[in-house]
């Protein structure tokens, strides 16, 4: 087997002797002769909580790399705390995939495994992992234990929007809203509902990029550690097989990855980070794929935001395989995971434990749940809705817009007793694309005015070019593009135009002509001018929103060779 460490540590002259010699503290002659070189991507931080486990997950990683004759290194890399990080981690989700990816191939490695959990980490990691090709696999964090307020399960995420809420609509008071907090975040681990950091792990293993089963493991339980150890020995395995991403992941992966994302009730933050991914392997998915693949899947988890369990329910119920298992006839039989075999063939023992979790095909929660893309005048490259997240009776919709120029706008206006809206309004926020704000921030679930929400009003319909946690819920229509900062529709929109949304014809427009359209002027909401460093960069090659927003020159690969000596 030819490594690819050897093109550091093998030979005689200078450069190898500088090399081994530094790398030496403690590691044996024979690290440097035919054992493969393991890297560790690790996103441990404490700022990132979500992930501050990692370390101890990269431990075991370790020892199973040690178990199969590799040598281990960690390797942190950038890391992104979802709740900690302004204006949005999504700023900097294109930053850390081109650092990780740098540093993956400029280091003497010939594989990694990829330690990820929140929102934005394993997106970055496998958009890197694409670009530099080299064997790799992930471990998900996996999510927290269910807390409980008041003896009810608190879902991270989605109960802080709804209690919050009832704060403003005066049915909870300022101290029990507080009080809760101690509660919500029972252990280590990411969110505990379908938000984007359970999405994107479940993204992961559909994608065939994961040990079968390690998706929802709990970032408490034994098993993950046994599972990473296992993930450890893979990788080792992944190299001496030369089974890179690009041979794992085809037009058929992503396939498995959108019926999952709507069996699943997943985030709409995936459409994103998937169609980033795939553009980093030159595989051509598009906006319309989701529609097109996810329609007419049925809804089989019953899992906040789009139900009422957690995700540690989700894994005693049985688990992601349990419910691929029951939509099997729709998953591409050829895909590949990074086993050597077909996800499908990993799904002949999953069962079903608790159908109250997990529903079987013939009794879904809901018969069609896919993520639904809107076409229309106010969205001419698309936008997207989550209907299982929404309520049934504004799928079809048409009201009167209450327009708010930016985030500061609505802050400043939405609780105003002047500001004329009606439960039937619809809500438009614009300049939160990936320009505008700049990042694309989860602002998109725009709370409800206050003197609606004392009417017990608790949804409406809101569009924006921004995007929203994967913990929220509600009619809201997000991603529209192209976004109110380069021009697009929504910056012509005025307050009181109709807008008329039809999910099931999968349109949103403005009730006017394309020549009125076309005589308004655009409203004063700019992309972003920062004057220099990342968002400068950003800024200038950022793509919309319906092409992954990853940057234009990120697109694509650059493979794992380095063809310089470093002296």
């Amino acid at each position: 087997m030819d490594l690819r460490s050897a093109q550091w540590y093998a030979g005689t002259d200078r450069n190898a002797y500088i090399h081994r010699a530094w790398m030496r503290r403690g590691l044996p002659d024979s690290a440097f002769t035919g054992r493969p070189h393991i890297a560790i991507a690790n996103t441990a931080s404490d700022l990132t909580p979500c992930n501050a486990h990692l370390d101890e997950v990269a431990r075991s990683v370790a020892n199973g790399v040690h178990e199969a004759g590799g040598v281990p290194l960690n390797l942190p890399v950038v890391s992104l705390g979802e709740t900690q990080v302004r204006p949005t981690a999504m700023l900097w989700r294109n930053l850390a995939a081109m650092a990780i990816e740098e540093m993956l191939r400029a280091n003497p490695i010939d594989g990694v495994v990829l330690l990820g959990g929140c929102d934005k980490t394993i997106p970055a990691l496998l958009m890197a992992a694409a670009s530099v090709d080299l064997p790799a696999v992930v471990v998900p964090g996996g999510p927290m234990l269910t807390g409980h307020f008041r003896g009810t399960p608190l879902g991270c995420g989605t109960d802080v929007w709804r209690l919050s809420e009832e704060v403003r609509a005066g049915t909870l008071s300022q101290e029990a809203f507080l009080r809760s907090e101690s509660a919500m975040i029972r252990s280590k681990g990411h969110c505990n509902t379908m938000g984007t950091a359970s999405t994107m792990a479940c993204m992961a293993e559909a994608l065939g990029t994961t040990v079968p089963g390690i998706a929802g493991t709990p970032a408490p339980d034994s098993r993950l550690l046994a599972l990473a150890q296992e993930t450890g020995r893979l990788a080792v395995e992944l190299v001496a097989e030369d089974r890179r991403p690009s041979t794992i992941l085809t037009s058929g992966s992503f396939r498995n990855a959108i019926v999952t994302l709507a069996a699943i009730g997943g985030s709409t933050n995936a459409v994103v980070h998937l169609l980033a991914i795939a553009g980093r392997l030159g595989i051509d998915l598009t906006l319309d794929d989701f529609d097109r693949t996810g329609s007419g899947v049925p809804l089989l988890v019953d899992l906040q935001p789009a139900g009422r369990h957690l995700m540690d329910d989700m894994y005693r119920a049985g688990g992601l395989l349990a419910v691929l298992n029951e939509v099997r006839d729709l998953l591409d039989p050829e895909a590949l995971t990074v086993t050597g075999r077909p996800l499908v063939e990993q799904l002949t023992d999953a069962e079903i434990w608790d159908e109250s979790v997990i529903r079987r095909r013939a009794d879904p929660l809901l018969p069609d749940a896919g993520i639904a893309v809107l076409r229309g005048n106010l969205a001419p490259d698309g936008a997207v809705i989550k209907p299982a997240a929404a309520s049934p009776e504004l799928l079809r919709h048409r009201g009167r817009a209450v327009v708010f120029d930016s985030v500061e706008d609505l802050h400043a206006r939405l609780d105003s007793p002047d500001l004329d809206v009606d439960e039937t309004s619809v809500l438009i926020l614009r300049g939160c694309g990936p320009k505008g704000y700049p990042g694309m921030p989860e602002v998109g679930n725009l709370p409800l005015p206050a003197k609606l929400l004392a009417k017990g009003i608790r949804d409406m319909v809101r569009v924006s070019d921004a995007r929203m946690s994967g913990t929220a819920y509600g009619t809201v229509v997000l991603h529209a593009a192209p976004e109110a900062a380069i021009g697009g529709p929504l910056s012509l929109v005025r307050t009181g135009d109709i807008v008329v949304l039809d999910v099931p014809a999968r349109r949103l427009d403005v009730e006017l002509s394309t020549v009125e359209l076309g005589q308004r002027q655009p409203a004063d909401v700019r992309a972003a001018a920062p004057a220099r460093g990342w968002e400068r960069l950003y800024i200038d090659h950022v793509l919309q929103a319906d092409k992954g927003a990853d940057l234009d020159f990120l697109v694509g690969s650059s493979g794992d060779r380095v063809s310089r000596e470093s002296h």
